[in-house]
């Protein structure tokens, strides 16, 4: 068994010539420290392998400088940008993130939220404006600050930061409706605790009867946030008979897997069937045939939502937009659309464009 005391601030102090508190301070404080001394205390604390003992450090501070946050997933890119920035604003500050994921249960959700809170995290982060009656209950008695993202002020009473779906719908519609389309797709997620993707469809509807354009049941595919299930959604679609002339899609994963099966179909995009993503994935501009899609602030949200805890927690305002802005990015997969759908037959006599 290993038997070596553990390096204490006492040690550090004895070691740099200073007081406990100074070393308290230098490595929590810093900017209370003069920058030479600080550097010789947080220097012999590395070298001595020093770690501060969080227990107890919570005990004396009320704070454990951790934040938790929790997403429906870890393999989507969208969910990773807000996360990375949430956590750069969080590092400037001295706090560390400890990350969950859910895998879009509820009780999953709850289970990791009440374990963080019992972990003394001094805020949570998360995802959506739909959650357990009971985690809304624990987070109210535990008087700890929390944030959802992806959620519209107007969706919840609660702190909120997001974009709106209607304006999503609104732009994507909109442009397609413009350019001629009148025939459209939906590939999107499932709804299961999901109520982004129930907002969207419900959008999308809205939009879309306001053009007097309805969009048939069979005319909307819910898939899993993969290129295969993008390209599986587009098989369906070519089975059920003529396909739409635009189909929209839940995120850019699945709008590849889409293009990447109309290669494979023989379709011209966008001359048969135009495309459009969300999110503005990194790869969306850098695709054979870059991608039109919808640009939004995931990056922004995250550091939004770290700032608002970060206020809360230090007891200061911090006002939450509205409102998160979006922007439609208009590339190679959308264009007027053609006299007629191409028939499955003839569309894997095509190349595409």
């Amino acid at each position: 068994m290993d038997t070596r005391k553990r390096i204490k601030i006492d040690d550090v102090a004895a070691a740099a010539g200073v007081s406990p508190a100074t070393v308290s301070r230098a490595i929590n404080n810093p900017h209370m420290v003069r920058g030479s001394v600080r550097a010789r205390i947080l220097e012999l604390a590395e070298n001595m392998g020093y770690s501060a003992d969080g227990a107890a450090r919570a005990l004396a501070t009320r704070r454990s400088q951790a934040v938790g946050a929790i997403i429906p997933t870890l393999d989507n890119a969208m969910f990773a940008r807000i996360i990375d920035g949430l956590q750069r604003h969080l590092y400037k500050s001295n706090y560390m993130l400890l990350l969950a994921s859910s895998d879009y249960d509820p009780e999953k959700e709850f289970r990791n939220a009440r374990v963080m809170l019992e972990r003394s995290v001094d805020g949570l982060m998360i995802v959506g404006a739909v959650h357990d009656p009971r985690l809304y209950k624990l987070l109210e008695a535990s008087g700890v600050p929390f944030v959802q993202t992806l959620a519209p002020a107007r969706a919840s009473p609660h702190p909120s930061i997001g974009y709106d779906s209607d304006t999503v719908a609104q732009l994507v519609v909109g442009y397609l409706r413009g350019l001629g389309h009148r025939d459209f797709g939906l590939v999107v997620g499932h709804t299961a605790f999901n109520d982004r993707v129930a907002a969207y469809i419900e959008s999308v509807r809205k939009v879309l009867d306001s053009f007097d354009i309805k969009l048939a049941p069979d005319r909307v595919l819910h898939r899993q946030y993969t290129v295969e299930e993008g390209g599986n959604a587009l098989q369906q679609l070519v089975r059920q008979g003529p396909l739409p002339s635009a189909i929209i899609a839940g995120n850019d994963t699945l709008a590849f897997g889409l293009i990447h099966e109309a290669q494979l179909q023989g379709l011209s995009i966008p001359g048969d069937l135009s495309i459009v993503g969300l999110g503005d994935s990194e790869f969306a501009a850098n695709l054979p045939r870059p991608l039109t899609t919808v640009r939004t602030p995931k990056s922004e949200i995250g550091r939004l939502a770290a700032d608002y805890l970060l206020g809360r927690i230090e007891n200061r305002t911090v006002n939450l937009p509205g409102e998160m802005q979006v922007e439609l990015v208009v590339r190679s997969t959308t264009g007027r659309p053609a006299v007629a759908a191409p028939s499955p037959a003839k569309a894997r006599n095509k190349t595409l464009a």
